[in-house]
């Protein structure tokens, strides 16, 4: 997640007129918001990739905690799904539900150490007030010419066209910059249609694409390449583990134990795993 969780903002608004719901239909939509766009990535992937069950360490596949008092009181509810392929080392999603105080979708893609492929990423973000959307294909070597024209400029006219409906989110931080492609949408929708319909079509159209990618890539066989993809990888792991936005949110619903561990032994885990292999 992107450093947005704790961000201010106020109230998840009733649809009026979301595709496929009558006007004046009284539905919170917030509550499942983004089961959708994880249904869909599940069974996408399942249907083109040869998908294996990813372990979940025992204890974190999913869990629950009442947050507020009297009318406030909300349950916070967040499930864990995990799976690999033969060319994915984990594609993981974690899913916090809370009604319209909170939605979050945080699903990524980890490839295996023998590719030079992109991390997916995806980060969905549903606050009282507003919508934070971040999708990308992460790129290993961003400053490399021949990488960002693998990955990066054949989705270029792709996210140009979404940022038509969904205009650039406004400042990023700095640090974070080199672990994002050229082709990184970010974007702070204010409306809720506008997550149904352009946000959710730009997750499976960036989705598609990088399944396209996984079809094509070949493994790396030499020594100093494979090296640097490893090195490349535990950068970013290391980046996304220590400035993990959602610690406290975690924290404050489960406790600073299990948060970190879930960090570490779950959403960014290269390292442990590393250690194991």
């Amino acid at each position: 997640m992107l450093g947005l969780i704790d961000a201010d903002l106020a109230g998840c608004s009733i649809p009026r007129n979301v595709a496929g719901i009558p006007y004046g239909v009284p539905i919170n939509i917030c509550m499942t918001l983004y089961q959708p766009f994880l249904d869909y990535a599940i069974a996408t992937l399942q249907d083109r990739l040869d998908l294996s069950p990813y372990p979940i360490p025992a204890g974190f596949e999913g869990n629950s905690a009442t947050t507020g008092k009297g009318k406030r009181e909300v349950t916070v509810r967040t499930t864990s799904h995990g799976f690999s392929s033969p060319k994915l080392r984990q594609i993981r999603a974690a899913h916090v539900q809370a009604g319209e105080s909170l939605q979050v979708l945080n699903f990524v893609i980890f490839p295996r150490l023998e590719y030079d492929l992109p991390f997916f990423g995806g980060d969905l973000v549903t606050l009282p007030g507003g919508h934070l959307i971040a999708i990308d294909m992460q790129p290993l070597f961003r400053d490399s010419t021949d990488y960002q024209a693998r990955y990066s400029d054949p989705i270029m006219p792709m996210f140009e066209r979404y940022q038509q409906v969904l205009p650039w989110g406004g400042d990023f931080p700095e640090e974070a910059q080199p672990f994002f492609s050229p082709a990184f949408l970010w974007t702070r929708p204010t409306e809720l249609a506008d997550v149904t319909t352009h946000v959710f079509n730009a997750f499976k159209d960036y989705l598609d694409a990088y399944i396209g990618f996984v079809d094509q890539a070949q493994p790396v066989t030499d020594p100093a390449q494979l090296k640097a993809i490893e090195e490349a990888q535990l950068s970013y792991i290391r980046y996304r583990a220590e400035k993990d936005p959602a610690r406290g949110m975690l924290t404050r619903y489960y406790g600073a134990e299990w948060t970190e561990e879930y960090i570490h032994g779950f959403l960014f885990d290269l390292e442990r795993h590393l250690q194991t292999a």
